[in-house]
């Protein structure tokens, strides 16, 4: 698919989750990309990561956006590394959905199932997060 896809014209795919299994369990995502890079010589390389992505048992609004957002600037920052980019971009996104998550809970009460704006994502709250968050999740070169 991701062969198809750069076919089409885009250097950088991403895709966010699959259907594949993990090697984690069925708690988690699986996520790929692949980068195509043309070196000065003229010459070709594919770079394919794969992460393993822990489900939220949750809805959000915004996360699409703020995952694009975040992998255009990381892949901006390391524009031949998609590796770096996507522990990046996801790590971002793991900060993210955490501190949303714990906010959303402590708003709910015990026992209680956040309501959706509850879920809001707290973006301002994660500022440094956004800017220079610790890498939690980590991409496996495949290819």
């Amino acid at each position: 698919v991701m062969d198809l896809l750069h076919a089409m014209g885009p250097d950088t795919v991403v895709i966010t989750s699959s259907d594949l299994p993990s090697r984690l369990g069925d708690q988690f995502l699986v996520s790929l990309g692949s980068q195509r890079t043309v070196h000065p010589d003229g010459s070709r390389s594919t770079q394919r990561v794969r992460m393993d992505v822990p489900k939220v048992d949750a809805v959000f609004v915004g996360t699409g956006d703020l995952f694009a957002a975040m992998l255009l600037a990381w892949t901006h920052h390391y524009p031949n590394d998609l590796k770096t980019a996507c522990e990046k971009t996801f790590s971002v996104m793991h900060h993210v959905i955490q501190r949303t998550i714990s906010y959303a809970h402590e708003l709910a009460g015990p026992g209680r199932r956040p309501s959706p704006p509850q879920l809001e994502l707290r973006m301002v709250q994660s500022k440094a997060d956004i800017e220079d968050p610790a890498i939690v999740m980590r991409a496996t070169v495949i290819s």
